[in-house]
């Protein structure tokens, strides 16, 4: 057995104060100057060192209040509010919620998962992944000292083709090529965000990260150079069809090109550079899919990257929400009797860990993440960089090793929640969990069967 993978984290500052959801509106107008004032009485003492950070113009106890509301219910006149924050509902979008990006950030900060002692209090049910519940009615005996205790749970996967059958020589060696696989030891790979107030320093960070976790970074060919080939072995090159192959050095175990079927030249070239890389190709999720997985397995194409949009939905149809078409494909190479020749990773709206373990159930081998590795830096998801305004935060300013620490602990974070989703499904191998919709419970499927003949009328029904 493995030694047991365990990513160790530590407190990461912020660099940059963080919004709050919330902040204290304190009117000194009609003030009683009461001799027992309620703001002396808070017992976290946010009013006693009251102050206003210049830079960012952000009131001090907004960030220190720790919301119990003693203040807001005990002043007599009734000047203390709580009010909620404008700047923090503004961040992000419907996909990226301004609570997600909260979360990622404290994620970073400490490498905890975020629990609320109140319970979820989200909605039941929701769009795109959020439709999915996993199925915990078969759960184990769970281990008397955690996650990290004496039961071994493993978070590896394998990227690349599994043979259908191996020959060996009368000596007992193989007589074919030997499997071409590479083990790493979480379903998930960095890549570069399509924006972003971004720095080589910043891309540095993340390269450190990769090489600390023994996971890996995809980035486009060119920026492979300088203070980044000492981390080449943890490096996926990313090929195009308008960029010059030019091979990076030994020390690249995987590649990934941009294109599909038509591109055979590329995917040529590529191999013939890379000749003992694994090459993946990246394909666009639409429903179309499936048709050009099938034909780029001819070609002797095993890896598939199949990205969704920035909101986790299909390329094609912003109706149709990624997670479907990954099922889809994984089904219909089930049916083909290929799956374990294939292996697939999902890209595009993975934005929490549990995201993860639901693209895993829904089919796919591994997951690329972009974004929340920028939020874990403090990004607000403002998108001034993309109009080219600065960062309010200076992403780009910041050193590497803070860089690697916060990703660290966000990987951190994410590890943990993974173990702790498939020890309550009772599964120890997360290869095991690929395709293992038994394991959960998907809303459209339960509310078709349920509610779906409610509204049908048979002949000789009489309705009260």
């Amino acid at each position: 057995m493995p030694s047991k993978y365990v990513i160790h984290t530590r407190e990461v500052p912020d660099r940059f104060k963080a919004l709050t959801k919330s902040g204290i509106i304190a009117w000194e107008e009609g003030c009683l100057k009461c001799a027992v004032c309620v703001k002396k009485q808070c017992v976290y003492g946010v009013y006693d060192n009251r102050g206003l950070d210049p830079q960012q113009m952000i009131d001090s106890i907004d960030n220190q209040c720790m919301n119990c509301y003693r203040c807001v219910q005990s002043c007599p006149r009734e000047l203390i509010h709580k009010s909620s924050n404008p700047e923090f509902k503004a961040m992000g979008d419907i996909h990226w919620t301004p609570d997600i990006i909260a979360r990622l950030w404290y994620q970073a900060q400490t490498g905890k998962i975020p629990v609320s002692g109140a319970g979820y209090p989200g909605p039941f049910t929701g769009p795109g992944f959020d439709s999915m519940w996993t199925d915990m009615s078969e759960i184990v005996r769970p281990t008397r000292d955690g996650i990290h205790g004496r039961e071994y749970i493993s978070t590896s996967i394998d990227i690349g083709s599994v043979p259908e059958h191996l020959m060996f020589t009368d000596s007992g060696d193989l007589a074919c090529d030997e499997p071409g696989l590479l083990d790493i030891p979480l379903p998930i790979i960095f890549r570069l965000p399509s924006f972003g107030s971004i720095s080589g320093e910043t891309i540095k960070g993340w390269a450190m990260a990769a090489r600390h976790l023994g996971i890996l970074l995809a980035l486009p060919s060119g920026m492979i150079k300088g203070d980044l080939e000492e981390y080449k072995s943890n490096l996926v090159p990313v090929y195009r069809a308008e960029d010059r192959i030019t091979r990076l050095g030994d020390e690249i175990r995987m590649v990934k090109v941009i294109g599909d079927k038509s591109n055979k030249k590329l995917i040529d070239k590529v191999r013939n550079s890379y000749p003992d890389a694994l090459v993946a190709v990246s394909i666009p999720l639409t429903k179309d899919s499936q048709e050009e997985i099938l034909g780029l397995i001819r070609m002797g194409c095993s890896i598939f990257n199949l990205e969704g949009t920035f909101h986790g939905r299909s390329a094609d149809d912003q109706s149709r929400f990624a997670k479907d078409d990954i099922r889809a494909i994984h089904q219909a190479l089930v049916r083909e009797g290929i799956r374990n020749n294939v292996t697939l990773l999902a890209g595009g709206g993975i934005a929490m860990a549990e995201h993860v373990a639901k693209a895993l159930i829904c089919g796919v081998d591994g997951v690329f993440i972009d974004f929340p590795i920028l939020i874990a830096l403090e990004c607000r998801m403002c998108h001034r960089c993309q109009k080219g305004l600065s960062c309010p935060v200076e992403i780009e300013k910041a050193p590497p090793k803070w860089v690697s620490a916060r990703t660290v602990n966000i990987m951190g974070a994410w590890h943990n929640q993974l173990l702790e989703i498939m020890g309550a499904m009772g599964i120890r191998e997360c290869r095991r969990l690929r395709g293992e919709a038994g394991r959960a419970m998907f809303f459209e499927e339960l509310d078709r069967e349920i509610f779906g003949a409610m509204d049908k009328l048979e002949e000789g029904l009489e309705l009260e």
